[in-house]
């Protein structure tokens, strides 16, 4: 067995950028953001022309949409897993830019929350996330929760500060 260094043995490693490890870990390409000060606002008109005419058929509720067609057509609806829209700057972060609507094989964040408990690494999957942002947003979830709780059990006791006999 042949005596190497450490740099001898890296440089026959092949260099490998965090988004080709990303691609090759996982197959998925990074989300892509789509300013909507681009647009014309001759482009501008003629969606909300479109959306205008397609406004009849959009189901309102979700008895509506339960027993729609799959992959679900209505990528405007805020439980598409498509895409996301950023409310204060109203750009569009396209999800899987790689894709297709027709191609995701889950396209409703509420069919997968009827079918229950997933892992992290499963919802990375749906949201085009790692594990590990998963985890931290889930984190970060879980203390908001804590901290509201946390602020009704202090108001309770300060109410109850007030009761006089």
């Amino acid at each position: 067995m042949e005596n190497r260094t450490g740099d001898e043995i890296r440089a026959e490693r092949p260099l490998r950028t965090s988004a080709a490890r990303r691609g090759t870990r996982r197959g998925l390409r990074r989300s892509r953001m789509l300013g909507t000060r681009r647009l014309t606002n001759d482009e501008r008109q003629s969606a909300r022309e479109i959306l205008d005419a397609l406004e009849p058929f959009r189901p309102y509720t979700r008895s509506d949409c339960r027993t729609a067609a799959r992959p679900c057509p209505w990528v405007s609806c805020k439980y598409h897993l498509y895409l996301d829209v950023v409310p204060q700057t109203g750009g569009i972060k396209l999800n899987f830019p790689d894709l297709e609507v027709w191609e995701m094989t889950e396209t409703c964040a509420l069919d997968v929350a009827d079918r229950g408990g997933i892992t992290l690494e499963e919802v990375g999957t749906l949201l085009n996330l790692t594990r590990e942002r998963i985890r931290q947003v889930e984190s970060s979830g879980i203390e908001k929760l804590h901290n509201i709780l946390e602020d009704d059990v202090e108001e309770t006791f300060e109410e109850d500060d007030e009761i006089h006999f």
